[in-house]
């Protein structure tokens, strides 16, 4: 046979990998459990990929979500052999593993297979009011902003709300009315934020037991970040502020 031959044999050999996902359907299963799939697989082929392989040539009732396919969205963060990880970005070759194991965001409720509720979420999201908020007129173009005052919120702005470091805290697992480091994060965001001018009403937010005061600083929301995201520091630097706040009070 041919040289030539061969080398395009090689790159036609198509390599396979087995996944063990985690399965649970509320309405059918009194407990869940982890089917295993041979899938072939591709170079550059990513965990996310593969989940399509397994829903479209082999089980279609498989339930995950997905969105963009950029690690954008977080929509596919999952639990991705003992890691929390963005699915679509997860290129199976870097796990160094012939054998996967997927499930769903720990310490959150299972809907279905890899679907979690993200509602508890999003509700301690949605308190710290996760938007602008200006009380002066508004200017005739807009709230203009320097490099070095958006330099601030660099790196809390690019969070993508994937609930990863949410699922990974320690408090949030025993402590259910917990803001949590996303959300505090995204309150640190707007305080920063040369634009905002709603700070004394954030902090009174985050200032409280189910707030800042609840972190106990062991950086899990930090290592489980895809987006490296050091929400802790932000969490440090809220304390700071509300207790600058109330310092300021005092002397009053």
């Amino acid at each position: 046979m041919a040289t030539t031959e061969l080398k395009v044999q090689e790159k036609q050999a198509v390599s396979a990998v087995t996944m063990k996902v985690f399965r649970f359907d509320p309405e059918k299963d009194k407990t869940s459990r982890y089917d295993t799939f041979q899938v072939p697989v591709r170079p550059g082929m990513s965990v996310l990929e593969t989940l399509f392989e397994v829903l479209d040539k082999q089980d279609s009732s498989l339930a995950f979500r997905y969105a963009c396919r950029g690690a954008v969205c977080g929509s596919c963060a999952m639990y991705i052999n003992g890691s929390y990880r963005l699915a679509c970005e997860t290129q199976l070759s870097s796990l160094g593993s012939k054998e996967i194991t997927v499930g769903p965001l720990p310490h959150l409720p299972v809907i279905r297979d890899l679907v979690v509720d993200m509602a508890p979420f999003f509700e301690k999201y949605d308190r710290v009011m996760p938007y602008l908020k200006t009380q002066s007129e508004p200017p005739e173009k807009e709230r203009l902003q320097s490099p070095k005052q958006r330099k601030a919120i660099n790196e809390a702005i690019d969070c993508i709300l994937c609930s990863c470091c949410y699922s990974a805290c320690p408090m949030t697992w025993t402590h259910k009315e917990y803001l949590g480091p996303s959300a505090l994060n995204k309150a640190y965001r707007f305080v920063a934020d040369s634009r905002d001018e709603a700070t004394a009403e954030r902090l009174k937010v985050v200032s409280g037991e189910d707030g800042v005061w609840c972190c106990h600083t062991i950086f899990n929301c930090v290592e489980a970040c895809p987006k490296k995201i050091n929400q802790t520091d932000a969490i440090e630097i809220l304390r700071r502020k509300t207790v600058s706040q109330k310092l300021k009070f005092w002397k009053r």
